[in-house]
């Protein structure tokens, strides 16, 4: 380790440490060192098509050879290998079986009370394919939509399999959200599908799913759903409508254990997932299969230096990118072992993530800052619990994922999980991205704590100003990618407009894809370090809000909220935390009534969105901060959010003494 001075006064202007990769992992690394680093980026720098075009051959298999690798003729809509075929089911499953890895376990499934399955690569393909003719039997075919809404389980990433083996488009609901999310989604795929459990059991509870599925076909705009299927999880009861609602197991009971693959155009929709935008709709990010699949096995490889005996964890839920990409795809097109967790990282203690290591020789860890936070918390409260309790010497490399870490959590984690000598991969990237954009690679980055460093090789990561201009180093600005990527999101489902204005928007010419986050390379390292969104989009535990759906969901409350803003604020455990002020239909309420509307409104939220959208301060005024044109000005609610004192001029404020109201948390 060594630390640089540097000159500037910016945000990563202190000394810095820099920590260099253990030398035994350097050398047997698939990137091995800075100069294979540059070597790579060079190659892509000189060639870029070229140098993807290397990497889809000598990564996929494909039914047919692509012969054109870059369509930029319709740009921003680019498409990638668009003359190629492939199946990315073929790729995971069939391939690997094909290779000899037919007994290898390709899923480590640990049930919420302990109970633990492993699953080979022949177990995987056969139920896979029982389940793609289990939906070929209902009537799903290529091009069709399925919402997955279920629970992290062994079918949950066959049915995502499932999906790509016939050519159906999946999308997978995060099972936290709540029926009018998931009518949402449902409604605007078109979905002809449903596949869920009868619930999902977290923390030692049965929390329901098929009773939130059937409330969501309830509220109208899902007429496209003819079937749902259901996984018996744990018996739970459930209400079966007839003709509609299937058992999973039932339907799957007869197929035959073979699914010839549906061989698509690379260009073909994988799957849509849903994530928040600037405004009250979610935004349906469409990923193809080709260019998706690549990155997916690629930053796999490279980020996490996957080795054959490796066992890979990844903490997300496949209701979000991660768990798409380095669970159901990028570990098992490379033929890896990837263990899927139905729990929670606190139940029955705050060592389960720790024991769950030191039970199953857990060899790389990916993680979000979030948990890293809780679990120092209670480490710190209790021995027990403490990752020293535990033996973790099978780690190699560590993972960080969905917001920045924070230094003192990076040392934290470095030290005490790590041992002070596994690699720290603090990735960036977004449900758009695909896969990693900007993370060191564990056998060549340096790494500094809070920073995640260097792009990924092929990645023309920039930081720009509002006209599009390069600032210089140590100036912070807008991030931006100059060059399309094979995993780059598509389309808007349905809204190919709203992809133009929110990626590639006519400030930068149309010519930069806009990630939506501010960032500041280091003046000496040229390291990136993100700063925060700069949109209305919050990122709550690596979860991303817009402040519109938030609000809309708060005014829905017809009965009680005459108005709503939403603004976020630092939290130490969730990175970000929501804070909602409301102003009522009714006198501004004070003391227990004012606690007991503020619960009501959570509820609310939960209701509309899901329990991770509900506030954590909820403040009330008799109106809001706004200017004499009626512009509610949220850069003064943030400050009052933060509890930062307001030092600039307010004379332009309509009711400057409304602040010192807002400024009273319920």
């Amino acid at each position: 380790m060594k630390a640089i001075k540097t000159e500037e006064t910016d945000d990563m202007s202190e000394d810095l440490k820099i920590y260099a990769p253990p030398a035994e992992l350097v050398a047997q690394a698939h990137v091995s060192g800075m100069a294979a680093y540059d070597a790579l980026c060079a190659e892509a720098e000189a060639d870029h098509e070229a140098f993807w075009a290397r990497q889809a051959r000598e990564l996929l298999s494909w039914k047919k050879p692509f012969t054109k690798v870059l369509n930029e003729a319709d740009a921003p809509f680019f498409k990638w290998f668009e003359d190629g075929l492939l199946n990315a089911s073929y790729n995971c499953l069939d391939r690997n079986i094909e290779r000899g890895l037919g007994d290898k376990t390709a899923l480590i499934f640990e049930a919420d009370g302990g109970e633990v399955t492993h699953t080979s690569y022949a177990q995987l393909l056969a139920k896979t394919c029982r389940m793609a003719n289990a939906l070929k039997a209902i009537g799903i075919g290529k091009g069709d939509r399925v919402i997955i809404y279920i629970s992290m389980s062994v079918e949950g990433v066959a049915a995502m399999q499932a999906c790509a083996r016939i050519g159906a488009t999946h999308s997978v609901v995060f099972g936290g959200f709540s029926a009018h999310s998931l009518r949402d989604r449902i409604e605007d795929t078109g979905a002809k599908a449903v596949i869920t459990a009868d619930c999902q059991v977290r923390g030692g509870k049965q929390l329901p799913l098929k009773a939130i599925v059937d409330e969501a076909l309830t509220l109208g705009g899902c007429d496209s759903v003819s079937k749902v299927l259901v996984v018996n999880r744990a018996g739970a009861k459930v209400s079966m409508t007839e003709g509609r609602d299937l058992w999973l197991a039932e339907l799957m009971k007869d197929q035959p254990e073979t699914c010839e693959p549906e061989w698509v155009e690379a260009e073909h929709p994988l799957f849509l997932l849903y994530t928040s935008g600037s405004t009250g709709k979610p935004k349906g990010v469409q990923h193809s299969t080709g260019g998706y699949l690549l990155h997916a096995a690629l930053t796999t490889k490279w980020t996490f230096d996957l080795k054959a005996d490796d066992i890979f964890w990844c903490t997300a839920d496949i209701g979000w990118v991660t768990g798409h990409t380095y669970i159901t795809y990028g570990p098992l097109a490379l033929g890896g072992t990837e263990i899927v967790f139905e729990g929670v990282p606190t139940y029955p203690d705050a060592g389960r993530f720790w024991k769950m290591i030191q039970d199953h020789k857990v060899t790389i860890f990916y993680t979000a800052p979030t948990a890293i936070r809780s679990l120092i918390k209670a480490a710190e409260a209790k021995d027990e619990v403490h990752p020293k309790s535990y033996d973790l010497s099978s780690l190699r490399i560590l993972g960080s994922v969905g917001e920045p870490i924070n230094p003192a959590a990076w040392e934290w984690y470095y030290q005490h999980v790590g041992g002070s000598r596994c690699p720290i991969v603090d990735t960036f990237w977004q449900t758009e991205t695909g896969g990693h954009m900007i993370t060191p690679l564990p056998g060549a980055t340096p790494m500094v704590p809070g920073s995640c460093t260097l792009p990924f090789p092929g990645i023309a990561a920039a930081i720009v100003d509002e006209t599009g201009k390069d600032v210089p180093n140590g100036q912070g600005g807008i991030l931006v990618v100059k060059k399309p990527w094979p995993s780059m999101i598509r389309t808007i489902w349905g809204d190919p407009e709203r992809y133009k204005k929110s990626y590639y928007p006519a400030d930068f010419q149309g010519k930069y894809y806009l990630a939506g986050d501010g960032a500041i390379r280091d003046a000496k390292t040229g390291y990136f370090t993100i700063t925060g969104r700069i949109d209305d989009v919050l990122n709550v535990s690596g979860h991303r809000m817009g402040t519109m759906e938030i609000e809309s969901a708060l005014v829905s409350c017809t009965e009680l909220v005459a108005e709503a803003a939403v603004v976020g604020r630092p939290d130490d455990t969730t990175g970000e935390a929501i804070c909602a002020f409301v102003v009522l239909k009714r006198p501004r309420p004070t003391g227990e009534e004012a606690k007991a509307i503020a619960k009501q409104l959570r509820d609310h939220v939960g209701k509309e969105i899901g329990p991770i959208a509900k506030p954590k301060d909820i403040r009330f005024g008799d109106n809001l901060p706004k200017t004499r044109s009626g512009k509610i000005m949220r850069r003064l609610l943030r400050q009052v959010a933060k509890g930062e004192a307001i030092t600039q001029d307010i004379s332009t404020l309509e009711n400057p003494a409304i602040l010192d109201q807002l400024s009273q948390v319920n």
